[in-house]
């Protein structure tokens, strides 16, 4: 398939599998190559950067896409059996350049302990060889494309909080910050023996926290709280009240909120907080209320997104 490149300010290719590694039980770590990826990249750190990945239906073929811009709506037109699926990835690093470019992706493969469900990426990240094929979306450099959420000002205090779906969105952002960064990051993860080694810098401490049957964020809704000093109350967040999608950045709220408005702590010494936390939506719900509702900090200072839903298929 070919795919033209020449009027678009994002890349959008056909890449092959190059390289493929079991992490642990829950991960698997893939290496993309193709020639258009010598365009790939951004002008600044890529932190969290998230990129699509269309994938094959099982044993079928990619979706053949045009080159003009409207691609979403050209893939839509698709018939299923022949649009495959796309889903949201983050990038976990990049290796060489020009024409021999690898984008490294982290795929979890859901269902480790029981918990989420193994959809068509889950499968895909299970049955990935050598030689596998996808298309890849992502940023072209010197063109602006977005999808980079983490923007920690100087000098903040971090807290970064993600389950086995946010570790390579963390793991990425941890090898790229200042060496002088501080903070914590605590990283919730099926069983034990996901556990990973990541580069940080020194003065960032970095928890796993396996569940190991627990229910999904329970540990983090308890480490969260008990680092910032408030206790580790469990905040109920009730079915009808989970938004699937939460998506809460200093500048945008999913559900519509203003979230200009400037609040002032409450009894907790937040001014120089910048939390970033992603994963299950329920837990992203339930962390989002403990902190902006019931400690007071303020939505410039947070980031809370939610990856994924458990029991619920989510597509790109």
């Amino acid at each position: 398939m070919t795919i033209t490149q020449a009027v678009r300010p994002f890349v959008l290719c056909e890449t092959e599998v190059v390289h493929v590694e079991r992490l642990s039980p829950s991960f698997v770590r893939v290496h993309l190559a193709g020639p258009d990826l010598a365009d790939f990249g951004t002008d600044g750190p890529g932190y969290d950067q998230r990129i699509k990945l269309v994938l094959p239906h099982d044993g079928g073929p990619l979706p053949v896409l045009g080159g003009g811009e409207d691609w979403y709506a050209e893939w839509l037109a698709l018939p299923e059996a022949e649009r495959g699926h796309m889903r949201t990835y983050t990038v976990r690093d990049v290796l060489g350049s020009g024409t021999d470019t690898r984008v490294v992706v982290d795929l979890v493969t859901h269902g480790t302990d029981g918990h989420g469900e193994a959809g068509p990426g889950s499968r895909w990240a299970a049955s990935a060889t050598i030689g596998s094929r996808v298309v890849l979306l992502g940023p072209r450099r010197g063109v602006a494309y977005g999808g980079i959420e983490f923007a920690a000002p100087g000098g903040a205090e971090l807290l970064l909080v993600g389950d086995e779906t946010a570790v390579p969105a963390i793991a990425a952002v941890l090898s790229q910050l200042p060496v002088d960064a501080c903070g914590a990051a605590y990283l919730e993860v099926p069983v034990a023996a996901d556990v990973q080694s990541v580069v940080h810098p020194a003065g960032v401490r970095v928890e796993w926290l396996p569940r190991d049957g627990r229910a999904v964020g329970a540990r983090l809704h308890e480490a969260v709280l008990e680092h910032l000093g408030a206790g580790a109350a469990t905040v109920e967040v009730p079915e009808t009240e989970v938004e699937p999608g939460l998506w809460e950045t200093p500048t945008y709220s999913s559900s519509g909120e203003d979230v200009g408005e400037h609040r002032e702590a409450v009894g907790h010494d937040l001014a120089d907080l910048y939390a970033w936390i992603a994963g299950e939506s329920r837990m992203v719900t339930g962390l989002r209320r403990a902190l902006v509702r019931d400690l007071g900090l303020d939505r410039r200072q947070v980031a809370f997104m939610g990856y994924w839903r458990e029991g619920v298929s989510m597509g790109a």
